[in-house]
């Protein structure tokens, strides 16, 4: 067995509680189908001062989905720990797709790290704590390894970056 699965099963043992489980059950489903992080990009966009950070996290949620969902998954094609390890218990809906990466942590952070780098730090850093939420969340649930939530994260960060140098930092180069 390796630091993951040691990992995985002492949040099990030694961290999980009923009021916890119930918070983290909570907080893992507003990363259920980008939904939070779709709802940030929508309501950004409806609001004429942050309409430009709204359009990179748009476009960094897009690349993060194409990379995350699209290709990686299906080509490292990694199994979920639960199915893995008898001894973990999943506590939250099972998931359809495959392992790696996280896509919770993928899109939280492909929309956390733009308004970071967008938006004033008020707004920045709650999104980036609400993302490690999010993404911490997948492991106390069971759903995914450690490795799977990192993979996760540096990708979304690193399309968020990308989406910011696209259509946030040109933008404000031209400006000048």
């Amino acid at each position: 067995m390796g630091w993951e699965e040691r990992f995985l099963l002492f949040l099990q043992e030694s961290v999980r509680n009923p009021i916890l489980d119930r918070v983290m059950q909570f907080v893992t489903s507003l990363g259920d189908a980008g939904f939070l992080a779709i709802i940030v990009c929508i309501v950004l966009l409806c609001i004429r001062k942050y309409r430009r950070a709204g359009a990179a996290a748009s476009l960094s949620l897009i690349l993060d989905f194409i990379v995350v969902n699209l290709v990686l998954k299906n080509l490292v094609a990694r199994t979920r720990p639960y199915d893995m390890l008898e001894e973990l218990l999943l506590i939250t809906k099972r998931p359809s797709d495959l392992s790696f990466p996280s896509g919770h942590a993928g899109a939280c952070f492909a929309v956390a790290s733009v308004l970071f780098l967008c938006l004033p730090r008020r707004f920045g850093i709650p999104a980036m704590v609400v993302a490690v939420l999010i993404s911490f969340s997948r492991l106390y649930v069971g759903a995914h390894y450690p490795t799977d939530v990192l993979g996760g994260m540096v990708i979304g960060c690193i399309t968020g970056w990308i989406a910011y140098g696209l259509l946030w930092k040109k933008q404000k180069d031209k400006q000048e």
